[in-house]
């Protein structure tokens, strides 16, 4: 099997390790390219940021290829049509992209729960304790959590290991996959007027854009949390900012922005409880390898399941013989 890495060789150490590039090359000759122009023989091509579209011209010097494996989140920068119509799988490390979110998503809520940005900054100006009246557990709150994706979902089973509810809007979310996960159903309304916290896992898609306004916000509870690990067009900063100006909300914690980075001149930057960090929740540094680790992993189940499917085929061959 012939397997070829199409994106900045330079890459290649920070989403792979040691350890997940010897398990490729156990699984065959491994190439790396810095463009696609000779891949001619690959069985299969790992793709990542930077790399081209996988178009006809590409496909037609891979005559061989069944699977395009994405070391990154969203398809959609290499994916073509002409690969549905040659049949070839794609798969990608949206999974494990989604454990580092939410990751962050539950750091974010427990400092946020126990009052700790605030105290240190008192602690930091020559004060001790001033704000400890308002440190919560997590622990008899209610955790609201919008979309239950790959990130939402592992946030969802991260909140397992505390005594929380948990209430999630998803319209795609069936009642079986709440049960599975811990959560309860609920619609937008419900989960902004009801929680403690609220965390935003959901993409950013025209039903989303600004779903966070100032109408919604006015639903939330004054002292509430809310995080943002998505993507930023999900908030109208303007509304949060003057929401929050007017003494609504506990903290915001945003990763995210609309545009990115924030303006200079972006009034969220002047509130001391709005939380701010440079859209690192998915995987960085170190966490990239979960990346190559899970590409490597998802090409071993995709031979497994070739060798199972040419089994079955055999099979059923000798039986209609």
């Amino acid at each position: 099997m012939n397997i070829a890495l199409i994106f900045d060789f330079k890459k290649v150490p920070s989403l792979f390790s040691t350890k997940a590039i010897a398990r490729l090359e156990s699984l065959g000759k491994v190439t790396t390219h810095a463009d696609s122009s000779d891949v001619a023989n690959a069985d299969i091509i790992i793709t990542s940021w930077g790399s081209p579209e996988i178009d006809k011209e590409i496909l037609d010097r891979c005559p061989n290829l069944r699977l395009v494996a994405h070391a990154a989140g969203s398809v959609k920068s290499v994916v073509t049509e002409e690969l549905w119509t040659r049949d070839v799988r794609v798969t990608n490390a949206a999974k494990v992209l989604g454990m580092g979110v939410a990751e962050t998503a539950l750091g974010f809520t427990i400092c946020a729960v126990k009052n700790i940005f605030a105290l240190n900054s008192g602690i930091h100006g020559g004060g001790w304790d001033a704000g400890r009246e308002n440190v919560r557990e997590l622990y008899n709150l209610t955790v609201g959590v919008l979309g239950s994706g790959w990130a939402g979902g592992h946030y969802i089973k991260l909140l397992q290991n505390f005594n929380v509810r948990v209430l999630c809007y998803d319209p795609y979310m069936s009642e079986e996959k709440a049960a599975a996960l811990g959560c309860e159903r609920a619609t937008l309304e419900e989960v902004l007027k009801n929680s403690d916290v609220v965390s935003i896992h959901a993409p950013a898609i025209e039903a989303t854009n600004h779903m966070i306004n100032a109408d919604t916000l006015n639903l939330m509870k004054k002292d509430a949390v809310l995080i943002n690990t998505a993507r930023g067009t999900i908030i109208d900063e303007r509304a949060l900012y003057e929401h929050m100006a007017a003494g609504n909300l506990r903290y915001a914690c945003l990763d995210v922005f609309d545009p990115e980075p924030p303006d200079a001149d972006n009034p969220l930057r002047k509130l001391s409880n709005c939380i701010l960090t440079p859209h690192l929740a998915g995987l960085v540094n170190n966490g990239l390898q979960r990346i190559g680790m899970h590409v490597t992993e998802e090409i071993e189940r995709f031979g497994c399941n070739e060798k199972l499917e040419c089994e079955v085929l055999r099979k059923n061959l000798e039986t209609m013989a």
